[in-house]
């Protein structure tokens, strides 16, 4: 009667502690805000990256199992209504790779993203589509079987259309040419932290500034590089006041001199320089959902909003764009 009763005990005690959890989620999904966020249902519970196509009203998220989707809104959206994701990529010869960060190259009407082998890291690609037909224009091999590990994270595009991708398991960035043509592998010691745990997740978001450079950002070392491409790629530490950016992931450049890093929880970060990005420090932090984890920033309509990962909800996954008060 004792081991019954303990265990009747034990069974009361661990379904409260799991109830608390989920209590506390439901609590924070209703709580009202004072910013604005875009709710889409989604079939996916985790949506790695999102960039605002301002030319097609439309959001374009990056899918952890593989696939982009786009999220069009509306001209009579209202705050009210719950958007729906629709799948605009399903490539099958890419099935068991994960879709992560995504570039809008306007000028050529493409869309550039990085592919990689998330749990074997035995594969990265970068894959570009055309933004209207969604045919593939090309699919580079950046890594494969027999190379070592990899895995091709997030990517940014230049003036002429050349492509940047980040290897956060390598801690490298591959130069991918507008046809698709590796031209270049870029390493650096600041690339890789004395600290060898901090290896495990290195080279992340990445943007270019149109000043001709680059802004990178090492996810486990917190702190941001600066690569100048008219310097025959000189990388520089971007000394950081009020930092670290620790778990840094995705980057949007809001103007010249503001950046918004997405990074977990606190949700983002505003970083701002005032001399071309040889220093910067953050100005801003913001809290988003706690909940959820955002991992990628983008603008729209003069607002930020930050891309959270994790979709809630069973059939529909209900996900998030948080707006980023500034």
């Amino acid at each position: 009667m004792a081991l019954w009763f303990c265990s009747a005990r034990l069974f009361i005690f661990l379904f409260i502690l799991s109830a608390l959890p989920i209590a506390y989620i439901i609590y924070q999904e209703r709580a009202e805000t004072d910013h604005h966020v875009f709710h889409y249902y989604s079939s996916g519970f985790f949506r790695e990256s999102a960039k605002w196509d301002y030319e097609s009203r439309r959001f374009l998220v990056t899918f952890l199992e593989g696939g982009v989707g786009e999220i069009h809104v509306p001209q009579n959206y209202t705050c009210d209504i719950v958007l729906k994701e629709v799948t605009v990529v399903k490539d099958s010869d890419l099935t068991g790779n994960a879709s992560l960060g995504l570039a809008l190259d306007n000028p050529r009407n493409r869309l550039l993203v990085a592919v990689a082998d998330m749990f074997g890291n035995r594969y990265s690609a970068l894959a570009a589509y055309d933004l209207s037909t969604w045919k593939r224009l090309f699919l580079t091999k950046l890594s494969g079987s027999g190379d070592e590990k990899s895995l091709a994270d997030d990517v940014a595009v230049d003036a002429d259309g050349n492509a940047y991708v980040t290897d956060v398991k390598g801690s490298k960035l591959w130069k991918v040419g507008v046809d698709g043509e590796i031209l270049s592998t870029l390493t650096n010691p600041l690339f890789t932290p004395k600290e060898w745990y901090k290896s495990l997740a290195g080279l992340s978001g990445i943007v270019y500034h149109p000043d001709g450079y680059l802004i990178v950002i090492h996810t486990l070392g917190g702190y941001l590089l600066k690569i100048d491409l008219a310097k025959g790629h000189e990388v520089k530490l971007i000394e950081l006041a009020g930092g670290p950016l620790s778990f840094g992931d995705g980057l949007e450049l809001i103007s010249p001199t503001k950046l918004v890093v997405a990074a977990g929880n606190p949700s983002g970060r505003l970083v701002e320089s005032t001399d071309g990005w040889e220093t910067a420090s953050v100005v801003a932090k913001f809290k988003g959902p706690m909940h959820r984890f955002a991992t990628a920033a983008t603008v729209k309509d003069g607002k930020v909003y930050l891309n959270h990962m994790v979709g809630m909800g069973y059939p529909k996954k209900t996900h998030a764009l948080v707006e980023f008060v500034l």
